[in-house]
């Protein structure tokens, strides 16, 4: 059992000087992985812009999917590469190496599919069975090392030679700057594979219908409340009646139409506070609307009408088409449905 004195040593804070050795070590490491990811975007400017096109229209031209594999930490950059480029529109799956030579090769299929392989140094062992298969069953290959005389940028159809890097671990030895630069390619592979395409919202919401993301991409119309929820007066109507009808539907507030039907003006909480005065209630609505509120069209997205309620610092927008009302979004919808 530890004694009162170790357990007070044990929980002392860091003093002042540890802390800022601390920082230091922390900007160093930044440092490193900035300057090893302004070495990747010159490297893409310059030479490696060829091969980095090259591989875009290898996968492009590809019938199945995109095999991504690697091992260690390049195996786990691996697996974020390729959930990044399925959830951006192009079929991909992670094979480990080990498991590929057991069995898994199976799930790759023969002339349709591409391979990405990761390799800092180009030579990892596990990638042979891998890289033989390719070359057996004509498998597209793309290479990401550091190693342009590798065996894996040599056997493969296209290489993309990482730039040298310095990795932020002071020994040199730790992955760190050299994953980084794996992942940021990636994450641009899967970009222009993304913009190529014209992946939209609408696609986008289909691969994450799920959490805070999918709740976001919802259309208004998704949402809204329609019909005899929405709280309607015309133009002329005393605002005793208004505030009836405001009361009732308990959103804060209430649209003005014209004779055509056409939104015209909004009255909420605060207009009624400016206007509160002694004959309020026999004033027509005109008097006290907000002339021209700010709407939004049901087709727009749900995140859109919570970045225009926070802009606006309002609870509720009216929902029009050519200018005529078809619902109401509160904030509370979106924060019910998850958005914020």
């Amino acid at each position: 059992m530890a004694s009162p004195k170790s357990r007070k040593t044990e929980n002392q804070k860091p003093d002042p000087a540890s802390e800022s050795e601390f920082v230091r070590s922390a900007l160093r490491t930044l440092e490193a992985e900035s300057e090893g990811l302004a070495a990747l975007a010159r490297a893409i400017a310059d030479g490696l812009g060829a091969p980095f096109v090259a591989a875009i229209d290898l996968i492009r031209t590809a019938a199945g999917r995109v095999i991504v594999t690697g091992m260690g930490k390049s195996g786990h950059v691996g697996r974020k590469i390729a959930a990044t480029l399925a959830s951006t529109g192009t079929p991909a799956y992670f094979v480990h190496p080990g498991e590929a030579s057991h069995g898994d090769l199976g799930v790759i299929s023969p002339r349709d599919d591409v391979i990405i392989a990761l390799s800092w140094s180009g030579e990892t062992v596990e990638l042979k069975n891998l890289i033989d298969y390719a070359k057996r069953f004509r498998v597209g290959l793309i290479a990401v090392t550091a190693q342009p005389e590798s065996t894996l940028a040599k056997a493969a159809d296209v290489a993309l030679i990482l730039p040298a890097a310095r990795e932020a671990c002071p020994l040199g030895l730790a992955p760190t700057t050299s994953t980084l630069m794996q992942l940021a390619l990636g994450d641009a592979l899967a970009v222009a594979l993304f913009e190529s395409r014209g992946f939209t919202a609408l696609d986008f919401k289909a691969l994450h219908p799920g959490g805070r993301l999918g709740a976001s991409l919802t259309f208004v119309r998704d949402v809204m409340h329609i019909g005899e929820r929405v709280p309607l007066v015309a133009l002329g109507t005393r605002m005793s009646t208004a505030l009836v009808e405001m009361s009732s539907k308990a959103f804060g507030c209430v649209g003005v139409t014209d004779g055509n039907g056409k939104l015209v003006g909004i009255i909420t909480d605060g207009d009624l506070r400016r206007h509160m005065r002694d004959d309020l209630l026999g004033q027509a609505v005109d008097a006290v609307m907000t002339a021209n509120p700010k709407t939004i069209r049901p087709d727009q997205l749900a995140a859109e009408a919570l970045e225009l309620l926070n802009a606006k610092k309002v609870t509720a927008l009216f929902v029009v088409e050519n200018c005529t009302p078809v619902g109401l979004v509160h904030v509370h919808d979106l924060l019910r449905i998850g958005v914020a």
